[in-house]
């Protein structure tokens, strides 16, 4: 584990939503807890059973266990990490009088996206990301699905109007990867960037 004192006092939320994909959200939130962030952290029902199906994961369904099981795995302080219940009115991320600085859903289903642009709040994943809208905070949306619809092309632009910034996940080749952690390290790296986390997980174009 690193050395976590520069982005101590951002707070980020994530949340894991049921796209294929899972390791990109798993990637970032070890990348935010070593960065220092505190990190609110939501998981799909769908999210949870793709951990599972992808990565062997399988979380606990209470969030006072998703938040030990997490610390087990990642290491932190007390406290850095903090997961929610997906009927969690009460959390934090739930109001504007106490918003994240930036929101991220990696990965992001298409349902989601639709949720976020109808602005429905069915969930707290979708009410914390409106919230994020109306508070003007960055709000990233990792969106992981081939083809895209006009129907998802027209929400991620409605979004885009909103202030949302929708980042698919494409990773790069240029950099000549040779694993698919280096896929996954590249667009959680395109990530930190747009959160102003500070990380050497992808070489900088032109760069030696």
């Amino acid at each position: 584990m690193q050395d976590r004192p520069q982005s101590r006092s951002k707070t980020i939320a994530l949340a894991i939503t049921g796209a294929s994909g899972s390791r990109y959200g798993l990637r970032l939130l070890q990348c935010l807890l070593e960065s220092g962030a505190r990190v609110y952290l939501m998981i799909s029902q769908a999210g949870q059973l793709v951990l599972e199906t992808e990565a062997d994961l399988k979380v606990p369904a209470r969030p006072a266990d998703a938040e030990r099981y997490f610390g087990e795995r990642f290491g932190g302080p007390s406290g850095q990490l903090r997961v929610f219940g997906r009927r969690q009115w009460t959390a934090p991320v739930a109001s504007g009088t106490n918003p994240p600085d930036a929101m991220v859903v990696c990965p992001c289903t298409t349902g989601t996206l639709a949720a976020i642009a109808s602005g429905l709040c069915r969930d707290l994943i979708d009410r914390a990301a409106d919230v994020a809208l109306k508070e003007r905070r960055k709000l990233i949306l990792v969106v992981r699905e081939t083809p895209f619809s006009i129907i998802h092309l027209e929400n991620m632009l409605r979004l885009a109007r909103a202030g949302a910034l929708i980042m698919p996940a494409n990773p790069g080749f240029y950099f000549k990867p040779r694993t698919v952690d280096e896929l996954v390290d590249f667009m959680v790296a395109r990530v930190l960037d747009h959160l102003d986390i500070p990380h050497r997980s992808l070489p900088r174009w032109g760069d030696s």
